[in-house]
């Protein structure tokens, strides 16, 4: 009693090859990402510095640049903006207003570079 099916069934699954290109696909944006993130996070940081120095800082520039350098002792990850003279700071409608822009160069594969252009204010 050895019956042929009627109808043949379609194999399912993956095959090597799209198993291989699936996981350098992950692979490749996982390594984006975990290059990308420090500079986020150190953008991040730089911001609540600047936003903390808005608000506490004093009135002057000169006392304004020095709480962001006191802050800068305090945070040891940020080395993008490493100095209050590296901020631009005015007054608008009486407000302090900080702004800073940066651009971080991340190195992907040599000789391929990211660059990441950061501009922020304070709040």
């Amino acid at each position: 009693m050895n019956r042929m099916p009627r109808q043949a069934r379609a194999q399912q699954g993956f095959t090597l090859i799209g198993l291989l290109f699936w996981a350098v696909i992950i692979c490749s944006l996982a390594l984006l990402v975990m290059k990308v993130a420090p500079a986020v996070s150190e953008y991040r940081t730089i911001q609540g510095m600047v936003n903390k120095a808005a608000r506490e800082g004093g009135s002057t520039v000169a006392e304004i640049r020095a709480a962001y350098d006191r802050y800068i002792q305090i945070e040891y990850g940020v080395e993008a903006i490493k100095s209050g003279r590296e901020l631009d700071i005015s007054k608008e409608n009486d407000k302090v207003v900080i702004r800073f822009a940066y651009d971080k160069e991340i190195p992907l594969v040599d000789p391929v570079f990211l660059v990441i252009k950061f501009k922020g204010e304070s709040k």
